[in-house]
């Protein structure tokens, strides 16, 4: 198990009960050494005091590194994280280590519900967007319940919610190359209120003229005029091969 954001250990007690072996980072060096305290007679338990991020689109190596090494110890070991996330690292944690090598089975976190209602968001609603393309052309995701502030000490200002990611490995194996896919939707949705003809053109325009962009949509079967928000995960995940096989295509010839 991974667990970020360790706090005084209360959480890491109860995974480290259940569960093989436990990595937990805490970036607070006050609130490590509490926890290390309080999860001494733990053997299983790994703490690190860390940010879980090097940067907004990297994880921390050392952090990667000790969840292979603790799987490595026993080849029936799987990956999986469990934590109440700050909301500051929730997004960039989850959309990296999708984007990773090493994949949790599951990610069953504690969210703002903001966060959650994007992550679980359906198309032509206002939360849907990149991270909700993102997350579920890989994985399976549920909400799984609404905690109101009177659920934590000190209260926070915003409900929570509970809600569980499950990779689903095939689908994840069909994205070809998942660091274009990755990026194309970033770039796609920093335009959503535009038509998909001028969101490719304002993302591309360095790659692509009108004629192809205009090729490139009616292959895919879609209205110019249409926008992305509009538009399903698998419906995406067909556009975005289509350009990047473009993109690639423009490339060779230059």
């Amino acid at each position: 198990m991974l667990e970020v954001g360790t706090g005084t250990g209360a959480l890491t007690a109860l995974i480290a009960e259940r569960a093989a072996a436990v990595v937990s980072v805490e970036i607070d060096p006050q609130l490590h050494q509490l926890a290390s305290e309080e999860l001494i007679d733990f053997d299983n338990v790994t703490l690190l005091q860390h940010d879980a991020l090097e940067g907004k689109h990297t994880l921390d190596a050392e952090m990667m590194a000790t969840v292979a090494a603790r799987l490595a110890e026993q080849p029936e070991r799987r990956f999986k994280l469990v934590a109440n996330l700050p909301y500051s690292v929730a997004t960039p944690l989850i959309a990296n280590l999708l984007a990773g090598s090493l994949v949790p089975e599951t990610m069953t976190i504690t969210i703002q519900r903001e966060l959650a209602d994007r992550i679980v968001a359906r198309p032509c609603t206002k939360d849907y967007g990149a991270l909700s393309v993102w997350v579920q052309s890989q994985c399976q995701v549920q909400l799984v319940r609404l905690m109101p502030p009177t659920a934590f000490w000190p209260r926070p200002k915003v409900t929570s919610a509970i809600v569980q990611i499950r990779l689903e490995p095939e689908r994840r194996e069909k994205i070809a190359d998942r660091d274009f896919f990755h990026a194309f939707l970033r770039t796609l949705f920093l335009h959503r209120r535009k038509s998909l003809r001028a969101a490719i053109l304002s993302g591309w325009k360095s790659a692509l003229d009108k004629p192809a962009v205009d090729a490139l949509i009616a292959r895919v079967g879609l209205e110019s005029s249409i926008r992305a928000e509009q538009l399903d995960v698998e419906t995406l995940l067909r556009l975005g091969s289509e350009m990047r096989a473009e993109v690639e295509q423009v490339g060779l010839r230059s």
